[in-house]
């Protein structure tokens, strides 16, 4: 009778946090959807890199990766099979999270190799932008689905649980299996701007959960304990998400001389563009709602644009670091980007060229070159 108690004690605490987990899971997706739609300005800001959301992410993989560590250690303690399974999840969990800050690049300041800023569209330090676009959403599509859908599906018919057990192969939890088919659809449909950065976080919260549930799974009897774990960490990655923001937003570069060096490199941007429009004829020489990288903007055959022996290109007659003018660099080595911004009913329309600054995180709006964004004008139409 006392045994059954205390089983019945630990489904109820898992029903509770399989609950939590669903309404927390999808009530982020639900806030940023309801955001996107009432306050697109703050939307746009919160989904930027070095923002809450994107340190959430990191974070929760991180969280994720030493949890299903230490799910793999209880494996192999209480039931002897070599946890090859959960040892890759952690791996690729914090392989994930070092992605997802491009492996500090941009943490650091440091310039990645020329391969990366030729080959990478977003001239990061990391694997997978190397891969082609369709190639990047099958895989990511494909993780959501398989793990966290269809394997729990399949755990759930006897024989396919005990071949699974059998070769040391732990699912998540079936009761997560809503939330993660609403983040494959809403993924697949892709409703709204951005959409990825916010399923990569609502995902990364999700393996958190499943990792935590893989823990418990070994740990039996100690349900109260490990919901109370959970929480805890769960507190912890939103804590640090939201510290590690404020932190990356507000660190400076002490030396007055890259402020100089990118308000002169965005001027000569500048020139370059109206030069070259004037040349053409035209008012502006990009697309009205491009946002681009200017390394993207001159090399891509669709914008292709001849300013690789322009007034920019040209300071490296002046000090100007190869690598740097290859590639359109500022002298915190994060790309220069050009923004043309327009609304056809008013008439109104916005060039401009900006550096992301000292902290080395976007602060402009669509409009406007703000925070310690470094930029200038090359149009303005009221």
């Amino acid at each position: 009778m006392q045994r059954l108690s205390l089983v019945s004690a630990v489904s109820d605490t898992s029903a509770k946090r399989a609950l939590a987990a669903n309404v927390l899971l999808l009530g982020l997706l639900g806030a940023f959807a309801w955001l996107e739609a009432s306050y697109p300005d703050v939307y746009y800001r919160s989904v930027q890199e070095d923002q809450a959301l994107e340190w959430a992410s990191f974070w929760s993989f991180s969280v994720a990766g030493g949890v299903f560590a230490v799910a793999a250690w209880r494996q192999h303690r209480q039931v002897g099979a070599l946890p090859w399974f959960l040892v890759g999840l952690a791996l690729f969990c914090v392989f994930v999270a070092m992605e997802e800050i491009s492996w500090g690049q941009r943490v650091f300041g440091h310039r990645p190799p020329d391969y990366f800023l030729a080959e990478n569209y977003q001239q990061e330090l990391n694997l997978h932008n190397l891969a082609s676009t369709d190639l990047r959403l099958l895989v990511f599509r494909g993780i959501i689905l398989g793990y966290g859908v269809f394997l729990p599906m399949l755990a759930l018919v006897p024989f396919a649980r005990r071949l699974l057990d059998r070769f040391a192969i732990v699912p998540p939890p079936v009761v997560l299996a809503p939330s993660m088919f609403a983040m494959f659809w809403i993924h697949a449909s892709y409703p709204w701007k951005f959409t990825g950065e916010v399923i990569e976080c609502a995902l990364g919260f999700g393996f958190l959960f499943a990792a935590i549930a893989n823990a418990e799974r070994f740990l039996a009897g100690r349900g109260g304990r490990s919901l109370a774990l959970g929480t805890s960490l769960l507190g912890l990655t939103v804590v640090l998400a939201f510290s590690t923001a404020w932190w990356s937003q507000n660190r400076q570069s002490t030396d007055p001389a890259n402020l100089a060096l990118a308000r002169a490199e965005t001027e000569a941007l500048k020139n370059d563009l109206i030069e070259l429009a004037e040349a053409r004829g035209k008012p502006a020489i990009s697309k009205c709602g491009l946002h681009k990288r200017v390394y993207t903007f001159v090399e891509t055959k669709k914008y292709a644009q001849p300013l690789a022996e322009g007034s920019f290109t040209g300071l490296a007659d002046r000090g100007l670091p190869e690598a740097r003018a290859e590639f359109f660099l500022d002298p915190w080595n994060s790309p220069y980007w050009i923004r043309d911004r327009c609304d056809k009913e008013k008439g109104r329309r916005v060039v401009f060229v900006y550096s992301f600054g000292p902290n080395r995180s976007r602060d402009s709006s669509r409009w406007e070159i703000l925070g310690d964004d470094i930029g200038e004008y090359a149009l303005v139409k009221p």
